[in-house]
């Protein structure tokens, strides 16, 4: 099983075009999400083969909307993390994104640091917090929110992160036009575009939406 689990990661990657150096860090990082997983209930999926495809790689498809930000050392908020996830592949795939893992349930904030402090990730910081509550406004080039809420509601919550010209980054899977019909005034979608996470044959979409009137993060 893990030789399996390896192929099927480091085909993954070559197919997002990442480096097949991450594997040992993100296989590093699955062994320890496996090993908690089966005491606390991290996630509800429990194979880690699975895992490959609908966290890690699931979590990359998205990694070219946040290169340009980690290459000029910009931070990003990952919103309702949970596990670390999209926060942590992304924090391994590159090491100048300062990544704020931000996530209210304590035994996944426990987790969390306990993942920071095996894998050695100096650029990602657990925060134990409910979203509102997080209280470093306009800190952020951009935040991000995997399968967390409604558009609206994430920008309702976590809006106050943004720094101007920042960007919310929202998986999701179809494109959720009722939820981009119902954004707030003042928000717009700068893009829209489907993304593809290898061995996952169901629909994956990245929206991203800026404040009106504002410039590129």
């Amino acid at each position: 099983m893990e030789g399996a689990i390896e192929r099927e990661l480091l085909a993954g990657l070559r197919a997002l075009g990442l480096d097949a150096g991450l594997a040992d860090p993100l296989l590093r990082y699955l062994a320890l999400l496996d090993r908690w997983n089966r005491a606390y209930n991290l996630t509800a999926i429990r194979d880690p083969q699975a895992m490959v495809t609908l966290h890690l790689l699931d979590s990359l498809a998205m990694h070219d909307s946040v290169a340009g930000i980690a290459a000029r050392g910009g931070s990003l908020a990952d919103l309702g993390t949970g596990a670390g996830l999209p926060g942590i592949p992304l924090a391994l795939a590159y090491p100048g994104l300062q990544v704020a893992l931000v996530e209210s349930n304590g035994k996944k904030a426990r987790f969390m640091r306990e993942a920071v402090r095996v894998l050695g990730l100096g650029n990602a910081r657990v925060v134990e917090s409910r979203i509102e509550a997080f209280d470093e406004p306009g800190a952020f080039d951009a935040i991000t929110a995997r399968a967390l809420a409604t558009l609206p509601l994430i920008l309702g919550l976590g809006g106050h992160l943004l720094a101007p010209g920042g960007v919310l980054l929202a998986m999701k899977g179809v494109v959720p036009a009722d939820e981009i019909a119902a954004l707030p005034e003042g928000w717009r979608v700068r893009e829209l575009r489907p993304l593809a996470v290898p061995g996952l044959e169901a629909e994956r979409h990245l929206v991203v939406i800026e404040r009106t009137g504002q410039g590129s993060a």
